[in-house]
């Protein structure tokens, strides 16, 4: 590589896989690579990973970029990190991992969610935190622990999430950002300290959590294995870096409160960017930080593409979801009369239910695979614009939406979107988002965090202008589409429970 040219590398943690990128200081993408690794379901409700697999992936990913790109160390200017929020991983006092990390979609503190929100205390927690109460809630994950795994919970001698674990490997540090922590239901976002009311909830005390640090900070001295595997040299600075979502936002430039930030991937979620800490009164939207003086305010749903995938395993066998997703655009919308639940992971916002279940409503002999497709594809969308309507009740109102994740790829789906919110949806033409964002985060953080947050050139890339009769369509079908939900709520919650009845009689 030129002398002249400084590249960031971006270590983009996701679900189900780490994706790294080198990135220029004009905000090229010089290079990526990415490798998955598997998500454990061992007891239904339980979706766990092994730390130390994707440890190892995270090596291996920045090694084979760096060989990739023919790039040398003193290319690096410094590495910067996303990460997926909500994980869990009980440490020894060597820092060994007692448990997996048990990850946002773990539903097994479904009851000690519920007991929170019964009582008040989950909402007064809410208001302090910016955390809903769910079962992704590291808080509440804490909580069923100790009620439930004593004997690991009381053996730990710290808590810290996959991020947190991955930088003490490479480091030798336990340090958590502003932005994970706010996502963890233990942080006070008018303090950014620990809450003290939370911990005390959670029966934790501080010194068991890591170190807060700003979402720029830096960090050096990584270990010589390490480096040598990865092909950096041991100074190379490291920024902590923020969670992904928030800065998929910074990547697609949506940090003016007017532009909303739609990603889809295995999950979703819809995102805006505050200047501080905005509150919904009633629980249902997160506040994280990115930043000291920038807030992301939105909502994340469970069931993103995974839901398309699912539904094309089903009908489709042996065709590839981009083969599929097609399929759909002959099929009016409202799917001819079809709408399409899909809670199949429980769901997040705007329900925040975890014995939400799916439901195809309407079938007929007349519907066809295509008319599934499209009520499933619909009710991704239907979930997206539901959070949309919650961010417009606490003042929100978006000119345009911003697109990213896997689904950005599709055009009918970002039509279907536009339509459904009546805006114009634009996909830049790198949907790497929270890596590009992680990179963005990283050069500000070498430039000493002077003015304002780097902004890169202007996003290219598709517009997709909503047809006005389709949104008319949509319109009219989402409060259906929300009372359907509300009508079956309950018995998806008896079907969970009689279940459990089954189950413990076979």
């Amino acid at each position: 590589m030129s002398e002249n040219i400084k590249i960031v590398i971006a270590i983009d943690i996701g679900t189900t896989s780490t994706k790294t990128l080198a990135v220029n200081q004009s905000g090229n993408i010089l290079g990526s690579h990415s490798i998955e690794y598997p998500l454990h379901t061992p007891v239904p409700g339980y979706a766990e990973q092994d730390p130390d697999v994707i440890y190892e992936v995270v090596l291996n990913c920045v090694a084979n970029l760096m060989k990739k790109g023919g790039f040398l160390a003193e290319d690096i200017l410094c590495v910067s990190f996303s990460s997926a929020n909500h994980s869990l991983i009980l440490l020894d006092g060597s820092g060994q991992p007692l448990t997996p990390s048990i990850t946002w979609a773990d539903q097994r503190s479904a009851v000690q969610a519920e007991q929170l929100l019964k009582d008040g205390t989950g909402l007064s927690v809410y208001l302090r935190t910016g955390t809903p109460i769910h079962p992704m809630s590291p808080l509440v994950k804490l909580i069923w622990m100790r009620e439930e795994r004593p004997e690991l919970f009381y053996a730990a001698q710290h808590f810290v999430g996959i991020k947190e674990y991955i930088v003490n490997k490479l480091f030798g540090i336990l340090i958590m950002d502003h932005s994970i922590a706010s996502a963890t239901g233990l942080f006070n976002l008018r303090t950014l300290s620990w809450d003290v009311e939370a911990m005390q909830l959670a029966a934790i005390r501080e010194e068991q959590l890591p170190r807060l640090v700003p979402t720029t900070e830096r960090i050096e001295g990584l270990s010589r294995v390490a480096a040598e595997h990865m092909g950096l040299a041991m100074n190379t600075p490291f920024i902590i870096g923020a969670q992904d979502g928030v800065l998929a936002n910074l990547g697609i430039g949506a940090v003016e409160e007017d532009v909303f930030a739609v990603t889809i991937g295995t999950s979703g979620a819809v995102r805006t960017t505050v200047n501080q800490p905005t509150l919904d009164p009633e629980g249902k939207l997160f506040c994280y930080a990115l930043t000291k003086d920038q807030w992301v305010v939105g909502g994340a749903t469970n069931n993103g593409a995974i839901v398309a995938s699912w539904i094309s395993d089903r009908l489709y066998a042996g065709k590839t979801i981009e083969e599929v997703l097609p399929l759909a655009a002959a099929v009016p919308p409202g799917a001819n009369g079809l709408l399409f639940l899909p809670l199949l992971s429980g769901e997040r916002a705007p329900f925040w239910d975890a014995h939400a279940k799916g439901v195809m409503f309407g079938l007929t002999l007349a519907h066809t695979e295509s008319d599934m497709l499209r009520a499933a594809m619909e009710g991704v969308l239907f979930q997206i614009t539901a959070i949309v309507s919650l961010m417009k009740d606490d003042g929100g109102k978006p000119r345009e939406v911003r697109a990213s994740g896997g689904f950005a790829r599709s055009t009918i789906w970002c039509q279907m979107l536009a339509d459904m919110l009546g805006v114009p949806v634009r996909v830049p033409e790198s949907v790497e988002s929270s890596g590009l964002g992680a990179a963005q985060l990283g050069l500000y953080a070498m430039e000493g965090c002077d003015g304002p947050l780097l902004r890169w050139k202007e996003l290219n890339g598709s517009i997709y202008e909503p047809d006005v009769a389709n949104h008319k369509i949509y319109q009219k079908l989402l409060p259906f589409y929300l009372d359907l939900y509300d009508r079956l709520k309950e018995p998806m919650r008896e079907i969970t429970m009689l279940q459990h009845t089954t189950d413990e009689l076979l």
